[in-house]
């Protein structure tokens, strides 16, 4: 049967990138929001930028000397051709062509010692820029793998992949175009004024005077150049969400035909984008042809009045020749500046955006003093008067958790069951301190979480979700994820104590085979298994299963429900589960309502309670059945 063609591109579309584009700005002013009260964004930036440079002093230092050689030694060549104009052609039109081959000489020794100078200073300004992004892309990705859960659900995967390159890319760009005709650029400036001065101070301020309207033209720019070179970061970021998002999805997207009205988002967001970059390019066309008229302008000048005083003897023509040929490598240099300032006011936008990310801390720090658990780790976990609500972004918490009591003795199996929303994941989370509560304690082993550091922590205890997430990478890879350095051994004893083992030398290469991008290349019942022999493997205290058998078939189920007799036994274990078949094997169910515990007892006492909630549960869950 013909599907019918994707729905048409209409105007609703267009209403929805609206709201897509207002639902991602209000998630950038929520973040925003987070840093009031600090220090102004770009001076986060620059003290970024300090700590970066801070190890290559030494380099910086040796760029300087090598950047002040080359100036010195192509400034030398305008100020020798004066000199061979005045002195060696008049005394080589004399037979004398000693002083005009000195000079020449020391043109081409000029002219080699600065071509080896930049050569040199390019290799070292490239090695240094590339150390710093090097750097820079550390410290990013390792400050967002330790930042909280709840800043990753704020701060989508496109945005942090935005900071990684896009953002990242803009540095490179300035490090390698930018910097190093920035730095010889204003050596030239400053030697070029010198020059000029001693050559002739009145032709050199009339030079100089131009510096007025130039920096005027700079202080014009540069006020709205900040913001629309924001406004360019913040748009591209916004494209990179949507096309991580996109393709992160692309399942959903063409089983329910979404590619037009995706289309349409991302032109939306492509649009605004094009009119961000359009309303810098209006700037450049104002500011760059602005430089190079005030320069054009003032080397005019310069030329009518050196000329009248050559000719009424005032002025030697070589001077004025060296004056003219120093007056363009001056503003020259000027159109450098004008450059690097627009690859500037770029690079800070994106060092601000790099510095928002690494100016966050983590919602579950660690201690600064941290508390040491007693070996072995039996595995109790009590809460004590625990509230826990989740932030909006109504700048409220939604109560999740009003007030909860609850004592998990070490070793016993758990299950928690109720309606979507009634707080068994927000349970789970806060044992693995993927939050913290807003008030009260919980504990492990009479330990406050908080004061536990977190490589103990993630020991002791270890959550399975229900995706079973692995990673690109052999099966071997993946179960050793739960213990790094593990043998080859320990790795097929874990697989085969879960029963994994079978199915995993069937596979071509068997344990080094490719599992691909997120398991893909394995069923989900057989990621569960590997999600398994990993727990098993890491060999934690408390175990937690949040809906790990939810979207599984019945025999894959009851295969994974033999694997969880043998990960669970003597451990802590809680099983978050809609399933009721899952929790057959538990020791003890809380019935979850509202956040509060509404039944607490052995399965078998809860099904037979009159009207209680678990009964209800478990008859409405036989019925399904049948």
């Amino acid at each position: 049967m013909t599907q019918p063609d994707a729905e048409p591109l209409t105007p609703p579309a267009t209403e929805e990138w609206r709201g897509y584009y207002e639902d991602q700005r209000e998630q950038d002013a929520e973040l925003e929001r987070a840093h009031e009260g600090r220090p102004h964004l770009d001076r986060e930036a620059r003290l970024l930028l300090r700590e970066l440079l801070r190890p290559h002093r030494r380099q910086i230092q040796i760029l300087l000397l090598l950047a002040l050689g080359q100036v010195s030694a192509t400034m030398a060549a305008p100020w020798l051709i004066g000199l061979a104009i005045d002195r060696g052609m008049p005394a080589a039109l004399d037979g004398h062509y000693r002083t005009l081959a000195q000079l020449t000489g020391a043109l081409v020794v000029a002219a080699g010692t600065s071509g080896v100078l930049q050569w040199l200073f390019l290799r070292r300004t490239g090695k240094v820029g590339q150390a710093l992004l090097f750097d820079l892309r550390l410290r990013v990705f390792d400050h967002a793998q330790k930042l909280s859960v709840s800043w990753h659900e704020k701060f989508t995967s496109g945005r942090v992949i935005s900071r990684l390159t896009s953002d990242v890319d803009t540095l490179r760009e300035l490090l390698d175009a930018s910097l190093d005709g920035l730095l010889l650029a204003v050596l030239n400036i400053i030697v070029i004024s010198v020059l000029m001065l001693v050559l002739d101070p009145w032709l050199a301020l009339i030079a100089l005077s131009a510096m007025v309207p130039l920096f005027l033209l700079f202080r014009w720019f540069s006020a709205r150049s900040t913001i629309a070179f924001r406004r360019t970061r913040e748009t591209v970021a916004l494209l990179i969400v949507q096309f991580v998002e996109t393709f992160n999805g692309i399942r959903a997207v063409q089983a329910f035909r979404r590619e037009r009205r995706n289309d349409a988002i991302f032109a939306g967001l492509n649009a605004d984008y094009r009119e961000a970059n359009r309303a810098v390019f209006a700037l450049h066309m104002i500011f760059i042809p602005g430089v190079t008229l005030i320069g054009n302008v003032a080397t005019v000048v310069v030329l009518f009045v050196g000329g009248l005083r050559v000719g009424h003897g005032g002025l030697e023509l070589g001077v004025l020749t060296a004056f003219l040929l120093y007056l363009r490598e001056f503003y020259g240099p000027m159109e450098d500046v004008a450059v690097f300032f627009n690859s500037l006011q770029s690079a800070t936008a994106a060092l601000e955006k790099l510095a928002r990310v690494l100016a966050e801390e983590p919602s579950v720090p660690d201690p600064a003093v941290p508390a040491v658990l007693v070996q072995p780790v039996r595995g109790e976990i009590r809460f004590e008067q625990v509230r826990f609500g989740y932030d909006t972004a109504e700048a409220h918490q939604t109560i999740v958790l009003p007030d909860l009591n609850l004592v998990i003795p070490a070793g016993q199996t758990v299950a928690l069951v109720g309606e979507t929303g009634a707080g068994k994941t927000t349970i789970a989370k806060l044992i693995s301190r993927f939050y913290d509560p807003t008030s009260g304690v919980v504990s492990l082993d009479g330990v406050p979480l908080t004061a536990l550091a977190e490589p103990e922590l993630r020991r002791a205890i270890v959550m399975i979700t229900q995706d079973g997430f692995l990673f690109s990478g052999s099966v071997a890879d993946n179960i050793a994820f739960g213990r790094p350095g593990a043998s080859r051994a320990d790795i097929v004893a874990a697989a085969q104590a879960v029963g994994a083992d079978g199915f995993i030398q069937q596979l071509p290469a068997g344990y080094d085979t490719d599992v691909r991008k997120r398991g893909g290349r394995l069923s989900a019942g057989q990621r569960q298994l590997v999600a398994f022999a990993r727990a098993f493997l890491a060999d934690p205290a408390v175990l937690i299963l949040d809906e790990a058998t939810s979207s599984l078939d019945i025999p894959t189920e009851r295969l994974v429900q033999r694997a969880l007799r043998t990960v669970l036994h003597g451990r802590t274990a809680m099983i978050i589960a809609h399933r009721l078949s899952t929790v057959e094997i538990a020791d003890r169910v809380l019935v979850l309502d509202a956040g509060r515990i509404a039944e607490d007892g052995e399965p078998v006492d809860l099904v037979d309670l009159t009207d209680g909630r678990f009964a209800a549960l478990h008859d409405a869950w036989r019925d399904s059945l049948i």
